[in-house]
């Protein structure tokens, strides 16, 4: 690389003047560096046990749309009855809020959540 070119703006500020491809190899680098970043990330949250890879079959039916209370109680293996059990209301209601016929309250979105072992913010639609 070759000495920037120094300039000057008049309020004083130092501006570095660098061929392009020297700042395309710098952006492309950034760029690397962040991926990198994301990927150890990542590998620590799984390592810690605070997320989970989830098969493509599943991130595909909630992009799809799907219920994810629905979506997540399949992929955890559990029947609608021991989900409404273990989260402390009826199976009907639980049917109602798979089927989209009920939002169910936060504190009932809460205790779902808890009981499939996701986040409330995994239950949100088309989230």
């Amino acid at each position: 690389m070759s000495d920037p070119q120094i300039i000057k703006t008049p309020k004083g500020d130092r501006l570095a003047v660098i061929p392009l491809a020297e700042y395309e190899r710098l952006r492309a680098a950034a760029a690397e560096a962040e991926d990198v970043r994301a990927y150890d990330e990542a590998r620590h949250r799984l390592a810690a046990g605070e997320d989970e890879l989830v098969p493509a079959a599943i991130a595909d039916r909630l992009l799809a749309g799907d219920n994810p209370v629905r979506v997540w109680r399949a992929h955890r293996g559990l029947k609608a009855r021991a989900l409404a059990q273990a989260a402390g209301i009826s199976p009907a209601y639980l049917s109602q809020i798979e089927r989209g016929e009920r939002e169910g309250s936060l504190e009932t979105l809460r205790r779902i959540a808890a009981a499939l072992g996701v986040s409330l913010d995994d239950l949100a639609a088309g989230g």
